[in-house]
C-alpha cells in the first residue's frame, strides 16, 4: 500500500536525511522526498499497519529534523 503525506522541510539536503531515516523505519518499503511539491510517499511493507509506521517515522524524522511536519 502506497500513501502520501504533506511534509515541510526546507532543503533538498533535509529531504534527503528525513527520506534515508523514514526508510529505515520498520514496515517501510520506500520512501520519496520531494521538496518541490512538499511530498512524503511511502509504500508500507505487506502487512504493516500504516498509522504504526507513520508514528514511528514522524519520530525518527524529528531526530533528524527536529521542526520537520508531516501530515496526511
Amino acid at each position: 500500500m502506497t500513501q502520501t503525506y504533506r511534509i515541510e522541510v526546507d532543503c533538498p539536503n533535509c529531504a534527503r536525511e528525513v527520506e534515508e531515516a523514514a526508510s529505515r523505519c520498520r514496515g517501510v518499503e520506500s520512501v520519496r522526498v520531494s521538496v518541490m511539491t512538499q511530498k512524503m510517499t511511502v509504500t508500507f511493507a505487506e502487512g504493516a499497519d500504516p498509522a504504526a509506521v507513520m508514528r514511528e517515522v514522524v519520530r525518527i524524522c524529528r531526530k533528524v529534523e527536529p521542526d520537520c511536519v508531516i501530515e496526511a
